[in-house]
């Protein structure tokens, strides 16, 4: 009988430890900006990347990274850094992503979809290879 309690109580004891918590669902994701406010991209560049603790983003022209956070229906982000480059018509949408972003936007995953919106402006978004692993 004791060669059976000594695997049962190790079982048990297996079962009781704790999981280490399962990554926020954005983490370690790319996505391709399929329409800015209705239209699509005027670049075919204009992406969305989500590391651990850093997002980065560009509608074609300027990059824009900083810090992001999961806060329930939320995307928490900031403060920012962007360069500041003139693009010959991307300058709209490069102002709307950055808007976007900047005002914790509402997000909502469906498959390969992405949908962001904040601050009067919308973006659909659709999954591509994830980014690569930086150490």
């Amino acid at each position: 009988m004791k060669h059976l309690f000594i695997p049962a109580a190790l079982a048990l004891l297996g079962a009781c430890a704790t999981a280490s918590p399962a990554p926020p669902p954005l983490e370690n994701t790319a996505w391709r900006f399929e329409r800015i406010d209705g239209a699509a991209p005027v670049s075919n560049r204009a992406r969305l990347e989500f590391l651990p603790g850093r997002i980065s983003a560009s509608a074609g022209c300027n990059g824009l990274g900083g810090e992001w956070r999961l806060e329930g229906s939320r995307i928490v982000t900031g403060p920012f850094m962007s360069t500041r480059m003139y693009c010959e018509g991307l300058m709209d949408q490069e102002r709307a992503v950055s808007e976007l972003l900047s005002a914790s936007p509402a997000w909502r995953m469906a498959g390969n979809r992405l949908e962001l919106q904040a601050a009067g402006h919308r973006a659909v978004l659709v999954r591509v290879s994830p980014p690569p692993r930086r150490p």
